[in-house]
C-alpha cells in the first residue's frame, strides 16, 4: 500500500460520515423531472424564468397602486408613446429568440450525467488539507468540515461568480463594441434601442445575431469557463434570464433581491436607454465593475450634475 492510500484511509477514515453526507440542495436523481433529461431541462428551464418573471411586473404595470407608481421609473403612458416598437412587435421577436436559444441550448446542453464519487473527491480535498498541516491527527476533524465545505458550497459559489464575470465581461465589450461601431449599431444593436422606456417582456427584444452573439455564445463562454456542471449551468442561466428581466423592468423596488445584491439596476440600465446615457452604462447582466473601470458608468446623479451645468453655462 502506498503511503498516500495509507494516509488516506487511516487519517481520513473512509465511514466518517461527513462525506457521505449530502446539502439541502442536492438530489441524487438522474433528472430533476422524471420523464426529462436535466441537458433538456437546462435548455428549456429559461422559458418559464422568462415569462414568470415578466409576468410578474406585467401584473404590476397593470395596477394602479400609488406606492407602486412611485417606483416606477417612467409613467406608464411613456412606455407606449415614447417606444418605437409595438408590443406585439416585441413579443414576436422574443419567442422567435427564444426558439432559436432553445434549440442552440439542447445541442449545447448534452453532457449525459455520470455517476460521480462524492465521498472520495471529498476525502480527497481533506488528504490534502492534512498533509499540509504539522499534526495531521489532530487536524482531520477540522479537514473534513472544511473539505465539505469547500466541496458542496464554496467551490460551486466560486464557479457560479467566475461564471458572471465571464458573462459581464463578454457582454460588456461586445455591447460596447456595437455602440461605437455605426454598422453594428445600425444594423444590429438599434433594434434592441427601439425601447426607448424599457418594459420586462421587451428584455430578449434584440436583432437575432446579436441575441446569438450576446447571449447565446455569451452562455456557452461562461459555462465552458467556468467548468459548469448541467444542474450548475441550469441555475446560472435561470438566474441570467431573471436578471435581464429585471434589468428592463421599469421599477426601483426596496424588496427586489437583483436590485439588492447589485448595483447594476432597472434604474442603472434605465440610464443607458435614454439618449444622454446610450454611450454609458454598457455593464450587463450582473455587475457594474467594467462601467466603472472604464470610465463609462453614469449615475442619475451626474445627470443632474450635467443638467446644472448646462442652465449655469
Amino acid at each position: 500500500m502506498s503511503s498516500s492510500s495509507y494516509n488516506l484511509t487511516t487519517i481520513l477514515p473512509p465511514d466518517r460520515f461527513i462525506f457521505h453526507a449530502h446539502p439541502l440542495y442536492y438530489s441524487p436523481s438522474p433528472s430533476l423531472i422524471p420523464f426529462l433529461s436535466d441537458p433538456l431541462l437546462a435548455a428549456l428551464a429559461p422559458l418559464p424564468a422568462y415569462w414568470l418573471t415578466s409576468g410578474f411586473f406585467h401584473i404590476l404595470d397593470s395596477s394602479t397602486s400609488p406606492w407602486l407608481a412611485r417606483h416606477r421609473i417612467h409613467e406608464s403612458s411613456e412606455v407606449a408613446s415614447r417606444n418605437r416598437a409595438t408590443r406585439l412587435q416585441v413579443l414576436r421577436a422574443v419567442l422567435f429568440q427564444q426558439a432559436l436559444q432553445t434549440v442552440l441550448g439542447i445541442l449545447w446542453v448534452s453532457e449525459h450525467p455520470q455517476e460521480v464519487d462524492h465521498a472520495t473527491a471529498i476525502r480527497t480535498i481533506a488528504h490534502t488539507i492534512t498533509s499540509s498541516s504539522l499534526s495531521p491527527s489532530a487536524f482531520d476533524d477540522a479537514a473534513a468540515t472544511l473539505a465539505y465545505t469547500l466541496y458542496w458550497w464554496l467551490i460551486p459559489a466560486a464557479q457560479l461568480l467566475v461564471s458572471m464575470i465571464v458573462l459581464d465581461t463578454w457582454q460588456y465589450f461586445l455591447h460596447r463594441a456595437m455602440h461605437l461601431n455605426r454598422f453594428l449599431y445600425k444594423h444590429l444593436h438599434s433594434v434592441h434601442h427601439r425601447l426607448y422606456v424599457p418594459y420586462a417582456y421587451g428584455a430578449l427584444y434584440n436583432h437575432p445575431i446579436e441575441g446569438f452573439l450576446l447571449d447565446s455564445l455569451g452562455a456557452v463562454l461562461s459555462e465552458t469557463f467556468a467548468h459548469l456542471s448541467v444542474r450548475q449551468a441550469m441555475l446560472f442561466f435561470v438566474l441570467s434570464t431573471c436578471k435581464t428581466v429585471d434589468d428592463h423592468c421599469g421599477y426601483r423596488l426596496p424588496f427586489d433581491p437583483f436590485q439588492l445584491i447589485s448595483g447594476n439596476t432597472a434604474d442603472y440600465h434605465d440610464i443607458h436607454h435614454q439618449v444622454i446615457g446610450i454611450k454609458s452604462n454598457f455593464s450587463q447582466p450582473w455587475f457594474v465593475h467594467w462601467d466603472v473601470i472604464l470610465g463609462t458608468r453614469m449615475t442619475r446623479q451626474d445627470i443632474e450634475e450635467r443638467r446644472e451645468k448646462l442652465k449655469t453655462s
